[in-house]
């Protein structure tokens, strides 16, 4: 077993904290944050946030320190991360916090955008999709360094009604507007609009990383572990459940088939190797069970 701390940077209570994770096991975890004195209650379902001034004690017991990014990275890889979805008291002001670090000086447009990814007809493409999506980014590269993939990635999903295609247009239209009402200028607006637009075929052109990175956030789900893959599954369909199986599941079916004829579903080569076979695996099993449903 190994622990891993990330340096402190996130703001609360007067400070910053890091966060202390297992690679191996939670029972172990605890363990060491009692060794160290920490408070069981700076446990946070996967991690224990640690205050500034405890880092050098952690490091000196025996903690890892690594960046922000690579610990992610091997929460991920342990299997013990805690979806987004579990913390919904807490996403909400995640998200703004979030926005904030990003985007400071336009509050008004994190709070209407959190207030659209929060509306009850979503299921799935809710405010733990966005969560999901802004830190896979985090993962396949540096955000600060690409604020107009970072607003699109805000922007993607904003407008949601079910309507491939015409969803995404509005969510671009959307972007344009409010980000010219915020002082972008005309050429990174239609940036931020063209990275929307191509989450429509997940297709992105192989000379735009920045398309390829939003790409793989936005399907980063499909290589999700088992149990989270399926809630994402049955999330999809509650979205759909106006539509009747016999006709959802192969129509869902031949969506998941032709992701599978792609030469690979991911761009990145992190999202490779975070994520590829995974994500096949969950597919091809998501197809068999549409399948079985079909023909009942």
């Amino acid at each position: 077993m190994t622990l891993f701390i990330d340096p402190p940077r996130w703001p609360a209570h007067g400070t910053v904290f890091s966060h202390l994770v297992s690679d191996t096991s939670v029972a172990e975890l605890h363990a060491f944050a009692a060794a160290l004195g920490i408070s069981p209650r700076a446990f946070d379902l996967d991690h224990y946030d640690v205050p500034a001034h405890r880092h050098a004690d952690a490091v000196g017991a025996g903690a890892v320190p690594v960046d922000g990014k690579e610990l992610v990275k091997i929460l991920v890889a342990s299997g013990m991360r805690v979806p987004a979805r579990r913390r919904p008291k807490r996403l909400a002001s995640a998200l703004h916090q979030r926005w904030h670090n990003t985007f400071p000086g336009m509050p008004w447009l994190s709070e209407e955008l959190v207030e659209r990814w929060s509306e009850p007809h979503r299921s799935y493409h809710d405010l733990s999709h966005l969560l999901r999506v802004l830190e896979s980014i985090e993962i396949l590269t540096e955000p600060r360094e690409h604020p107009e993939l970072m607003a699109a990635a805000w922007f993607h999903d904003a407008v949601y009604q079910g309507q491939a295609g015409t969803d995404e247009q509005q969510s671009a239209d959307l972007a344009r507007n409010r980000l010219g009402m915020a002082g972008w200028d005309r050429d990174r607006c239609l940036r931020v609009a063209d990275l929307i637009l191509v989450t429509v075929d997940h297709r992105p052109d192989q000379d735009d990383q920045e398309a390829q990175v939003l790409v793989d956030a936005d399907l980063s789900v499909l290589g999700a572990d088992t149990a989270t893959y399926a809630e994402y599954a049955r999330d999809i369909r509650d979205e759909y459940r106006h539509v009747p199986d016999t006709e959802f599941a192969p129509a869902r079916a031949r969506i998941l088939t032709r992701l599978l004829d792609k030469p690979a579903l991911f761009h990145t080569e992190p999202g490779l190797e975070l994520w590829e076979e995974r994500a096949r695996n969950n597919v091809r099993d998501e197809i068999s069970a549409l399948e079985a449903t079909a023909r009942i």
